[in-house]
Order: C-alpha cells, then sequence, then structure tokens
C-alpha cells in the first residue's frame, strides 16, 4: 500500500509540472491557425534582440563564472586547509543572497555607485556591466560555494598540498595546477547552475537598464500573443540543457575514476 502511494505522489507530482509546460508548448505551436507550426520559434530566432540580449547574458553568464570561480576556489581551499573554524560564517555569509532579495542588493547598488557617489559605476555602459556581473557572482554564491566545497570533501587537501610545496610549487601553483583540476567536475556544476541563473534573472537587469536575456523576455511577454511561450519553452531548454551537462560532467568524471 505505501509502495502505491509513492506511485501515486510520483505520478501527481510529475504531472503536476509536466501538464503546464505541454500546454505552453502546444499554444507555442498554434501561431498559424488550424495547424502545427514552428512559426513562433522562427519569429523569435529571427528577431536581432533576441540574439543581441542573449549574448549579451551570456557573456555575462561568463565573467560571472570567471570571477566566482576566482573568488570561491581560493576561499573554500583555504578554509579547509587553514581556517576550518571559520567554516559556519562563511557558509552563513554564502547563504545570505538566498535570503536578501535581489531587488534590495540591487537598490543598494544604485544608492552607493550612482552617479553622485564618488564611485559611479552606473554613470557608464562598463561600470553598470560590471556592477550588475558583481550582482550575478553574490546571487550564484550560495551554488557555487557548495558545489566547489562538496568537490573539495571527496579529495585530501592536505596531502595534495603538502606534497605539491616539498615539490617547490607555491600557492598558486597548487590552487592552479593542483586543486582547481581535481575538483573539476565541481566547478563545473556550479558553472552551469550559474549559467542557468544568470540567464534568466530579471530583477538586477532591468533596474540597471541593461539589455539582457531576461528583461527581453518580459518585454517580449508584454507586447506578443505566441512568441513569449516559445521563449518560455527556449529557456526552459536552456536551463535544463545546463543540468543535462551537469549530470554528463559528473558521470564521466566517475567513469574516469573507475577507470583509474
Amino acid at each position: 500500500m505505501t509502495k502505491f502511494f509513492a506511485w501515486v505522489a510520483l505520478l501527481f507530482g510529475c504531472l503536476y509540472f509536466l501538464l503546464p509546460l505541454v500546454g505552453m508548448t502546444e499554444f507555442s505551436l498554434k501561431m498559424r491557425r488550424g495547424v502545427y507550426s514552428f512559426d513562433a520559434y522562427r519569429k523569435v530566432f529571427e528577431d536581432p534582440a533576441f540574439w543581441a540580449t542573449f549574448g549579451y547574458s551570456l557573456a555575462l553568464a561568463a565573467a560571472t563564472i570567471v570571477v566566482g570561480v576566482l573568488l570561491v576556489v581560493p576561499t573554500a581551499y583555504w578554509v579547509r586547509l587553514k581556517l576550518p573554524q571559520a567554516r559556519p560564517y562563511v557558509e552563513f555569509i554564502t547563504l545570505l543572497p538566498l535570503v536578501i532579495p535581489a531587488i534590495v542588493v540591487v537598490f543598494g547598488y544604485i544608492r552607493l555607485y550612482n552617479t553622485s557617489s564618488f564611485l559611479p559605476l552606473t554613470g557608464s555602459a562598463f561600470g553598470t556591466d560590471f556592477l550588475l556581473t558583481m550582482g550575478y557572482t553574490t546571487l550564484a554564491l550560495p551554488y557555487m560555494y557548495r558545489s566547489v566545497d562538496t568537490g573539495l570533501r571527496t579529495i585530501d587537501v592536505a596531502t595534495l598540498t603538502e606534497a605539491a610545496q616539498s615539490l617547490g610549487a607555491g600557492w598558486v601553483t597548487i590552487l592552479a595546477r593542483v586543486i582547481l583540476p581535481n575538483v573539476m567536475v565541481a566547478v563545473l556544476s556550479g558553472a552551469f547552475l550559474t549559467l542557468a541563473i544568470v540567464m534568466g534573472e530579471f530583477t538586477m537587469a532591468a533596474l540597471l537598464n541593461r539589455p539582457a536575456f531576461g528583461p527581453y523576455m518580459q518585454l517580449l511577454g508584454a507586447n506578443r500573443a505566441y512568441e513569449p511561450p516559445a521563449l518560455a519553452v527556449i529557456a526552459f531548454a536552456i536551463t535544463w540543457g545546463c543540468m543535462g551537462l551537469m549530470q554528463l560532467v559528473t558521470r564521466f568524471a566517475k567513469h574516469e575514476r573507475a577507470k583509474a
């Protein structure tokens, strides 16, 4: 009886999440009356604004991943190696972006870095892009830190560090050539999650008035009928593609370790 109810609950959960997606996908295919077609998808892909905003968000995602890796990997490594007593405090700090809404963070940025402040980052496109990248890094911090921290738990950090130091390696060499390759799967997992977050983020990009993918989706949804569901399906596919790549990388790494 317990097994039966478990299957019923699983079926209900699948229907709850899949039926809206199926309905949205079907509606996106009805742009041409009486037949199913990909006209809505074609119009989305033919829109220059789609490629401009998609490329912009993709570039910011790459910058966010680089900044996140440079920030998180040395921090997580140092905490695990030298400062284990600081771990609860670091974990608390990395969890704050889940508690503090993005709108609070971005209004703080605007207040501190507007054109009349001591550091007027919002006065130029480059400065605003830099500010948005830092904001995205903050939003992705909980996921990137936990991915890297989980990867560091699977290796003997102290032994690897001592072995590298005995061969004359410095701290930069240890991080770049010893620690990072051993936690690369964890870093890639955090990177794919970061990509999914950046591609769908709306609040920060909209309030900082940047041409990102999230505001483009909202603008299209306010003015069109069939293209917004098509765009939502595309965004959904991007997110699940990132998750699939994450699983593929993890399985490939496990297979390589098993062969070794």
